[in-house]
C-alpha cells in the first residue's frame, strides 16, 4: 500500500518523502534510508518494494525525492549533485535518528558514499545497487561526442539520446554543464575512501548504463576489508526484477 507523500518544507524548497517508523520490537535496529537515481523518484520499483518489506518486517524506512525529482519542488534541469546531496543531508538530519543502513541506487550510490563520509557516526552499513560514483567524469565525459561537447558549451546542456519522433513525449534527461562542472567537486574515487562499516555492492553484468567494472573499482577503492560484491550475470541497470529484489532484501536482512 502506498501512503501519500509527506513534505519537508525548507525555506527554499519542499522535499517529498515517505517514512515508516519501526515497530516497538525493532526500535533498537538500524533504519533503512533509500536514495534513488538520476531522474528517478521514490515511487520506483525498488523503493516501493522496500517499503512493502519494511512494513511487513516492522523496520524503519525513509525514502524521498531530490529537488526537481518526483513530487519535490524545483526543476530537474537546474539541479546538480551538490544540490541533491544537500537535499539528502537535510532529509537525513531532520527526519531520521540513530543508525541507518544507506541504500543507494545508481546516482544514489554516489550520493550515499558522500553521505557516509559526512555522517560516519550515523551509518550502520552501505548498500550500492548499480552504484554510479563519479559518473559525470568517468562515464558521461568520455562518451561525449565532439558535437555534444560543443552543444553543451553553446547551450549549457545536451541530450545523450536523439529526440523522439514528433508527437511522442520527450522523456530524455538533459546533461547540463552545471551538472558536469559540479560533479568534479564531488568525486569519491580520486582520494582515499574510508567507510568503516559493512559495504555490499549489487551489480548487473548486463547494465547498459554503469559497467560492472565500476563496482569492482569501487570495491577496490574502499579502504577496509568488509566489502562484498554480488555480480548478477543477467542483471540490467535497474535490478528491479523479482529475483533482483529478492537478492537486495536478502542482502539487507543479512546486515
Amino acid at each position: 500500500m502506498n501512503h501519500s507523500p509527506l513534505s519537508l518544507t525548507l525555506p527554499d524548497r519542499q522535499l517529498a518523502y515517505q517514512q515508516r517508523i519501526a515497530s516497538p520490537d525493532n526500535s533498537h535496529k538500524a533504519g533503512l534510508f533509500f536514495m534513488g537515481g538520476f531522474g528517478g523518484a521514490m515511487t520506483g520499483t525498488k523503493a516501493a518494494f522496500l517499503d512493502e518489506q519494511c512494513a511487513t518486517a516492522g523496520l524503519a524506512y525513509t525514502r524521498f525525492d531530490y529537488r526537481g525529482h518526483g513530487a519535490s519542488s524545483g526543476h530537474f534541469i537546474e539541479g546538480c549533485l551538490s544540490d541533491w546531496l544537500d537535499d539528502t543531508l537535510k532529509v537525513f538530519d531532520t527526519l531520521t535518528s540513530g543508525k541507518q543502513v544507506l541504500i543507494g541506487s545508481s546516482m544514489g550510490g554516489w550520493i550515499g558514499l558522500l553521505l557516509a563520509k559526512a555522517r560516519p557516526e550515523r551509518v550502520a552499513a552501505f548498500v550500492g545497487v548499480a552504484a554510479a560514483p563519479d559518473f559525470t567524469e568517468d562515464l558521461i565525459r568520455p562518451s561525449m561526442s565532439p558535437e555534444q561537447a560543443a552543444e553543451m558549451e553553446k547551450n549549457g546542456l545536451f541530450y545523450e539520446q536523439p529526440a523522439p519522433p514528433q508527437g511522442l513525449p520527450d522523456e530524455r534527461l538533459p546533461i547540463t554543464k552545471r551538472l558536469m562542472d559540479d560533479g568534479v567537486s564531488q568525486l569519491v574515487l580520486r582520494t582515499e575512501l574510508r567507510i568503516n562499516v559493512p559495504v555490499r555492492l549489487l551489480q548487473g553484468q548486463r547494465d547498459a548504463d554503469v559497467p560492472w567494472q565500476t563496482a569492482l573499482k569501487l570495491a577496490n577503492h574502499i579502504d577496509q576489508p568488509d566489502v562484498l560484491m554480488t555480480l548478477i550475470k543477467d542483471g540490467d541497470h535497474f535490478l528491479s526484477r523479482p529475483q533482483d529484489r529478492a537478492i537486495l532484501w536478502q542482502t539487507l536482512t543479512s546486515l
